[in-house]
């Protein structure tokens, strides 16, 4: 299973993603929780905390102090609601239906910047057999391959 995380051309609906708080209802969130929320939904993309403290900023018209964006962000990556790309140093929402512990694989294009989150049964399996193999209980679990998408590589010169 995968979902490719677009640019801004394409709109986001809650609907799909689970993040409307429906589907979470014993989750609830505060309004800069899901301020952040919305900003990261609607960007499709990777943001840094910076980013997402100016397009705050813009659309509210206050600028939260950093040190609040990162609590906002942390109960986000907890919560299951966002991801953190390390290699990238930027968040982006989780726009699938699985566990907040379930690994995760994000495929990431250095040419175009396109992100796709997968998981897969077999993917679980192995992760979960080699940290049970060594006595280990993960908190987080998260893949990161970087190369080219399908399409930059269509269009990349033979």
């Amino acid at each position: 299973m995968s979902h490719q995380h677009g640019d801004h051309k394409h709109g986001h609906d809650h609907g799909t993603c689970g993040h409307d708080g429906h589907h979470h209802p014993s989750i609830p969130l505060t309004p800069a929780r899901q301020r952040i929320l919305d900003v990261l939904c609607t960007a499709g993309a990777p943001l840094g905390a910076y980013e997402m403290i100016d397009r705050l900023a813009t659309s509210t018209g206050k600028r939260l102090a950093p040190v609040s964006v990162y609590r906002a962000l942390e109960f986000l990556v907890d919560n299951g609601f966002v991801h953190r790309l390390s290699s990238r140093n930027a968040y982006l929402a989780c726009w699938h239906g699985h566990g907040a512990r379930e690994p995760v694989a994000f495929l990431i294009c250095d040419a175009c910047g396109s992100v796709t989150e997968a998981t897969s049964r077999p993917m679980i399996e192995s992760l979960e057999g080699l940290a049970g193999q060594s006595g280990f209980a993960t908190r987080s679990q998260v893949i990161e391959l970087t190369g080219l998408c399908a399409s930059c590589l269509a269009a990349a010169p033979a």
